[in-house]
């Protein structure tokens, strides 16, 4: 079997990177997916459509054209791994992580423990907590091929 892997969260860290080469050394049955993580083209996502004059429309209607591919790549992974850092609130990555739940997917919050607080009941629906890229490849490991 192929794991298909979800990468959500914090865009200013290369935390997606380090994952993604530790189980590329380990070999491992996994592929992943992520959310459009240039924030600029985020943001602009819903330009296309015509660019409201109004910051708030033009963020909602960003959020509902970058949502088309956020939605869909969480309906189709078969675990997440939703990472929380520490230059901004990661409102879209606390929406994800309630999306898994409501949905029964497994999930992985990956965060500093000085966060722990505020994100206890994200992390109550986790099904692990890992502190650094490195334990998310070795959760990672152990799930996709039980060594």
């Amino acid at each position: 079997m192929i794991w298909t892997v979800y990468l959500s969260g914090e865009i200013h860290t290369d935390w997606r990177e380090q994952i993604q080469a530790g189980a590329e050394a380990a070999g491992l049955p996994v592929e992943f997916t992520a959310p459009v993580t240039d924030h600029e083209a985020s943001d602009a996502a819903g330009d296309v459509l015509g660019k409201p004059e109004v910051p708030f429309w033009r963020d909602h209607q960003s959020s509902k054209v970058n949502g088309i591919r956020t939605k869909t790549l969480l309906e189709q992974c078969d675990l997440a791994v939703i990472r929380f850092g520490d230059k901004y609130k990661q409102w879209n990555a606390a929406f994800d992580a309630g999306f898994c739940a409501a949905m029964g997917t497994p999930y992985i919050t990956l965060h500093n423990d000085d966060i722990v607080h505020p994100l206890k009941e994200v992390d109550a629906a986790a099904m692990a907590w890992a502190q650094t890229p490195e334990q998310v490849v070795e959760v990672l490991k152990y799930v996709t091929t039980a060594r």
